[in-house]
């Protein structure tokens, strides 16, 4: 039985919340005020408080787009590949079942530790190219795409964004994004990785904000609501170059992610991949169900159009697992809610506890001025139990900061399919002390 969703009316409106799951009183007050401006909303089961509009919220507007509904890191999102090797190919020979019945075998297995120090050590976390992986496509040809003369060239702006950005592709960042291994249920490896367009869309974002606000390119703005008209002046240019920015999110990711099966030794049998904070011309139907052209802005929320595959990471101790939109019968119940949903569904497990509730707060010399949550201990206890090897990570990406991914997945009901569930083999991340702005 799909669980049913929960809805509540838009002051004023008499029009539709769609929520998923249940949330803080704080999260739903966001949602409520992107409701008084949006034509429909959704909040799906890993929503949390964000900037100005909640992450896992989901919004339609007509010809108009929000730029802190899209973020600040613009097209981030995940990748995975399913590869022709399987759990003993990495390991010394170990089934993914004895892993099971023993998980602490894989933590002390010689191969799986030497497969994560190679990863650590070819790809790169935080900001810049620093380890040994040099092949990243710098000359990818959005590189000369038209988008870039939105930007202007004055004093150098366009050409030191642009190289900025050449300097980021397929670096992978810090906070919340890793590059993973894992095992399906019938023990074949897959790659995923998490990650979106680095400087490039934490700059364009910040640069419309200013822009929206009367400033200037490059000038630094208050975060607050503004919706741009898509269709002309500043909003038709952030448009393109949001298409730009997720253009350089998808090869970025690709590259790292074909990197590491090419680490491994490894062939691609298949790719699933999508952005998770976006905004898309899409065709719903409107409360009249007449069929509307609407921008629908994702915030850490997935498309899961009937058939449309996905990938949904959990936490660094947790399943991540394969979905796919459901095809539900055209009339059904179960149709209807995922046209309320606008075709989405969760991006991650979502966060219970804040990055400074979890990891505390220290001062630039190191000295503790606010003891977290969380403990090291903590971490390796959960991490020894599942078996996972870990390489960087800080305690405000531990495993108890997140929701568990399972409970998150069922509140979404059958309007997804999980097609395969993956368990965590290995997980590498920016260390907890890695400096990096564009990690949110």
């Amino acid at each position: 039985m799909p669980v049913r969703a929960r809805r509540t009316t838009r002051k004023g409106s008499g029009r539709e919340m769609k929520i998923f799951g249940q949330h803080e009183e704080n999260t739903i007050r966001q949602l409520q005020d992107v409701a008084s401006r949006a034509e429909h909303v959704v909040l799906l089961a890993d929503g949390h408080v964000g900037y100005i509009m909640p992450i896992g919220g989901v919004a339609a507007y007509r010809e108009k787009i929000s730029v802190v509904g899209v973020g600040f890191d613009i097209a981030c999102g995940n990748c995975a590949i399913r590869t022709d090797l399987r759990v003993e190919d990495v390991t010394r020979g170990l089934e993914l079942g004895e892993i099971r019945r023993n998980p602490h075998r894989l933590i002390s297995d010689r191969r799986a530790n030497q497969a994560a120090d190679a990863l650590q050590s070819t790809l790169s976390f935080g900001i810049g190219r620093k380890n040994e992986a040099d092949d990243a496509p710098v000359d990818h040809p959005l590189f000369i795409d038209p988008a870039w003369y939105a930007v202007p060239n004055t004093g150098g702006y366009r050409d030191t964004l642009r190289e900025k950005a050449r300097r980021q592709l397929g670096t992978v960042g810090s906070g919340n994004h890793y590059v993973d291994l894992f095992a399906d249920e019938d023990g074949a490896v897959w790659v995923g990785v998490h990650f979106g367009s680095r400087g490039l869309g934490h700059t364009i974002a910040s640069d419309f904000l200013s822009l929206s606000q009367g400033g200037a390119w490059g000038e630094r703005a208050r975060e607050k609501e503004v919706l741009l008209d898509v269709r002309e002046g500043i909003g038709h240019d952030y448009w393109q170059l949001m298409e730009l920015a997720g253009r350089y999110a998808y090869a970025g990711r690709e590259w790292v992610a074909r990197k590491v099966v090419e680490l491994l030794g490894g062939t691609e049998q298949e790719m699933v991949h999508n952005h998770h904070n976006f905004a898309w011309r899409e065709t719903h139907l409107s409360p009249e169900g007449e069929p509307v052209e609407y921008v629908v802005v994702r915030k850490g929320a997935t498309p899961a159009w009937p058939g449309q595959k996905g990938f949904i990471g959990g936490s660094m101790g947790d399943d991540a697992v394969i979905v796919e939109g459901t095809a539900a019968p055209e009339g059904s119940e179960l149709a209807a809610l995922q046209r309320e949903a606008l075709f989405s569904t969760v991006h991650g497990a979502g966060r219970v506890m804040s990055r400074t509730e979890a990891a505390g707060k220290r001062t630039r010399r190191g000295e503790v001025k606010k003891h977290g949550k969380i403990s090291p201990q903590m971490v390796e206890e959960w991490l020894a139990k599942k078996g996972v090897i870990l390489r960087g990570g800080g305690l405000d990406e531990a495993p108890q900061v997140y929701r568990r991914l399972a409970k998150v997945l069922e509140a979404q009901g059958d309007t997804i399919t999980i097609k395969h569930v993956l368990r965590p083999l290995v997980v590498v991340m920016a260390g907890a002390n890695e400096i990096d702005p564009y990690k949110d």
